[in-house]
């Protein structure tokens, strides 16, 4: 039979400071995303943040839980997000993912959310039913470089010991890329970039509606899910990369005025941009995005920020070499639906959920 356990604020804390989570044969967190889960302004003392199912005392699988809220008309409404999710596949005749997810609901009365899924697990949760498909998002993923020796062995694994020759022909033609964004310049415009999300910055973004306020956003720029270093073999998400860094950024107007604030996030060589504020058109945070890239030498680019596309699509700026249409969608949880009105859209950017944190 299935024992499950629930870790809340406290509990979790407890569970990392002692090293009991290193007992088992996987790792159910790691202490960096553990840390993470603590410090989230939105999770209450009281909310589940790790549920861990076990067979008498073996570890078997897992749920993350990730607490968030919207605030609609005055009123809250708290939900979670489902963060991680994973069962040793020796013991799926268990079906100890449907104990966890059974647990999760009731933990959170069925408010449940869910983003960035894998087919294995959305197919999971069709199966388990509740859920609806709501707010999908077109994006963009905008290649700059080759990446031959790493994008085509995954694809097809066959070609594995041709990596060698893949890696001669990315250096080729990444060299000549190279050559061509050569004539690409420091923006002539006024600019700062830090690591946290400061004061003027936390006021210029309170004059935009969202999910999450800059505080929030500093938060997880200071307690990341993933660190730069060797990955931890016995944890099947992510928590470690060559290269992980968050950027703010800061552009100006003629007259010093805040004009637009964006949050970049660099994990080897792919960029993503989890948060865009914006009073102007976006033709100058295109041209820094375009000089980032070069500078930084960046592989590929995701977004799914519609107007920032747009303005991409609009300018002979941008130094890709290729594009491609993406599409995210969410999951939300019926009884998370009952309690929001019918016309409400959350107009989630790229960062909210978890999505801001991998």
């Amino acid at each position: 039979m299935i024992a499950l356990k629930t870790l809340n604020r406290k509990e979790l804390e407890d569970f990392i400071s002692s090293g009991a989570f290193r007992q088992y044969d996987f790792l159910p967190i790691t202490k960096h995303r553990a840390l993470s889960h603590i410090k989230n302004p939105k999770a209450a003392d009281e909310d589940t943040l790790l549920i861990l199912a076990f067979d008498e005392e073996k570890l078997i699988g897992y749920v993350g839980c990730f607490p968030d809220r919207f605030v609609i008309d005055g009123k809250e409404i708290r939900y979670a997000w489902l963060s991680t999710l994973y069962v040793n596949p020796d013991y799926r005749k268990k079906r100890p993912a449907k104990a966890l997810l059974k647990k999760v609901f009731e933990e959170y009365e069925g408010r449940i959310a869910i983003t960035e899924f894998t087919r294995e697990a959305e197919a999971l949760y069709n199966i388990i039913g509740g859920f609806e498909y709501v707010f999908p998002k077109k994006g963009k993923r905008y290649y700059f470089k080759t990446d031959a020796a790493r994008m085509i062995p995954e694809k097809k694994p066959g070609t594995r010991p041709l990596k060698p020759l893949f890696r001669v022909l990315d250096a080729v033609a990444n060299l000549l890329l190279s050559v061509k964004n050569l004539p690409v310049k420091k923006p002539d415009f006024k600019y700062e970039v830090s690591g946290n999300i400061d004061k003027e910055s936390a006021d210029f973004i309170n004059t935009f509606s969202g999910v999450r306020e800059a505080d929030e956003i500093n938060v997880f720029i200071n307690h990341p899910w993933v660190l730069e270093g060797k990955k931890e073999e016995t944890y099947l998400f992510s928590s470690f990369a060559g290269t992980f860094k968050y950027f703010w950024v800061k552009i100006f107007d003629q007259n010093n005025t805040l004009k637009a604030g964006l949050l970049l996030q660099l994990r080897d060589g792919y960029l993503k941009i989890p948060y865009l504020f914006s009073n102007d058109h976006l033709d100058e945070v295109v041209r820094f995005l375009n000089y980032f890239v070069v500078s930084h030498k960046v592989k590929g680019f995701t977004s799914y920020q519609t107007q920032l596309n747009q303005a991409i699509q609009d300018t002979k700026v941008f130094s890709h070499i290729y594009e491609r249409n993406f599409n995210r969608e969410y999951l939300f949880h019926k009884s998370l639906l009952k309690l929001i009105p019918e016309d409400f859209n959350p107009h989630f950017q790229d960062g909210d959920g978890d999505c801001m944190m991998t």
